[in-house]
């Protein structure tokens, strides 16, 4: 049985199988609400029932009372429609409507994918979800009370390991510890979700995705979240790296192209080995957009890497594309050679 569920004040409508939770549904049809532990354990998802009746589920009884039911609360998380339901919460649409925590983590799994580049999938404890939108990164919290900036690979309804791209630099505080010494099962701590790097929703415009080496891990949430939601915007991604195993998962966006008509995968080399036999695209990553495009006006852009690449990308792509500058969004990072690699705060 499938029931319907209007969420108040927005006037959003989506349908809810017998077997699914408010949330699981409201995720489902892309509709995001706050939510935190998945569990009725933490009471972030607590809204109200305006009209209809739910199965509360398991939950704990001090994060929803009888007398909040009775006030007609509940946590969407674990309560079920028994009817059609009219709730009141709100939705998360902006960065700024999610919460900022700060959470233990262990770590799962390093997978060394490139000579200098680790994928690390991080586990968070049972009792905890991290709610993000797909491109927003966390802080690694270390123990001599610096940070580290890493974006989320993982896009949100595939948090059950939260994943990061995570380049060597040599003389790392972080990093060299990471590459050398890590096996698995370390405990972590950070903080997030932070920033403001993430798909703009409400235009239906068709997109450009840059990237330039491990900024390619929060454009891969980002086009996750979109081909899982059948967003049917044109997406076109420019990976650009130095040499062919800088593309440390080329595979998987070939793989995109495949499945999805309206995704293209564009690999740019600035420096191929000799040994890569490269057949494709060389040169610098914004300049193959620049090539392609002549009028970017009616798109938006959203570009990831090191700052040179994003200030030639926004100069050109404004000055010399016609792309209206409110239509480009950039996450910006940055390598400290001294210490770390660094993560600057998300451009306009």
């Amino acid at each position: 049985m499938t029931l319907q569920i209007i969420i108040q004040p927005s006037g959003h409508a989506f349908a809810c199988d017998a077997d699914e939770t408010v949330l699981q549904a409201a995720m489902r049809a892309d509709l995001m609400i706050p939510y935190g532990c998945r569990n009725g354990a933490c009471g972030t998802c607590k809204g109200r029932i305006l009209d209809g009746d739910v199965d509360y589920g398991p939950h704990q009884a001090s994060t929803l009372t009888d007398d909040e039911k009775r006030r007609g609360l509940a946590l969407f998380c674990c309560a079920r429609p028994k009817t059609d339901l009219v709730i009141e919460v709100r939705e998360v649409r902006r960065a700024g409507d999610i919460q900022i925590k700060r959470l233990p983590c262990r770590v799962e799994s390093i997978d060394k994918v490139a000579p200098d580049v680790a994928i690390v999938r991080l586990k968070l404890p049972t009792s905890e979800r991290l709610q993000y939108l797909a491109g927003q990164y966390i802080d690694l919290l270390l123990k001599d009370g610096h940070r580290r900036s890493f974006s989320l690979a993982t896009p949100p309804h595939a948090d059950e390991l939260l994943e990061l791209h995570i380049r060597h630099t040599p003389g790392g505080f972080f990093t060299d510890p990471l590459f050398k010494t890590y096996r698995g099962r370390e405990i972590l701590r950070f903080e997030g979700p932070l920033g403001a790097f993430y798909l703009r929703e409400d235009s239906d415009k068709p997109v450009i995705f840059v990237a330039g080496g491990t900024g390619f891990a929060p454009i891969k949430a980002i086009i996750e979240h979109m081909l899982h939601h059948r967003i049917p915007r044109e997406i076109v991604l420019y990976w650009g790296a130095r040499a062919k195993r800088d593309l440390y998962l080329a595979d998987l966006p070939g793989k995109w192209q495949t499945e999805n008509p309206n995704f293209t995968f564009i690999p740019v080399l600035s420096d191929p080995a000799p040994d890569d036999a490269w057949p494709g695209r060389t040169g610098l990553v914004h300049q193959a957009v620049m090539d392609d495009f002549n009028d970017l006006s009616g798109y938006q852009v959203y570009a990831c890497g090191a700052p040179p690449m994003i200030d030639a990308a926004r100069r050109d792509f404004t000055a010399l594309r016609k792309l209206p500058p409110e239509e480009f969004f950039a996450d910006s990072f940055t390598y400290a050679a001294e210490s770390e690699a660094r993560k600057m705060g998300p451009g306009p």
